[in-house]
């Protein structure tokens, strides 16, 4: 697979169109247009929004941090997603710093030959990406109390 000196970046030729970790608001119109392929006919798309809740506590704010090397344990991710399954193109995009309920804080997509196939390597991507890539998530509550998730 085709591979440039910036993790964000791809060779013409690579599936793997766009990742990158931001703290600017994040666009679905960007990430499905980036996995817009003429030969897939399944295109499958998440997007994670903050919740006004977590574990039945209200949540008032969040705040998104990343290690230097996220974006490349996102690409990382994404290659394997684009080993495992007939994808034509992949997009991943994740937000950090201060964001409030409703707000975007990932968005990614897959396109494949067949929706089927679409939805699988979609959920493989983001489920892999919560799990694997070093961004942390400080949440403070309506009460007043905070907690840390991913950091363990």
């Amino acid at each position: 697979m085709a591979s440039t000196d910036h993790p964000g970046e791809q060779a013409a030729d690579d599936p793997v169109k766009l990742i990158a970790v931001r703290e600017t608001p994040l666009s679905v119109d960007e990430v499905f247009r980036a996995v817009g392929d003429a030969a897939a006919g399944g295109t499958a798309l998440f997007v994670g929004t903050v919740r006004n809740h977590d574990g039945g506590a209200g949540v008032e704010r969040l705040g998104y941090s990343s290690h230097p090397a996220a974006e490349t344990e996102m690409r990382r991710i994404a290659e394997k997603v684009v080993a495992d399954y007939p994808v034509r193109a992949l997009a991943a995009v994740h937000r950090v710093g201060d964001l409030v309920v409703g707000d975007l804080a990932v968005v990614v997509a897959v396109s494949c030959p067949h929706r089927g196939e679409a939805f699988e390597a979609c959920r493989k991507l983001i489920d892999d990406l919560k799990r694997e890539v070093p961004i942390w998530k400080h949440q403070t509550f309506s009460d007043g109390t905070e907690e840390w998730v991913g950091s363990q």
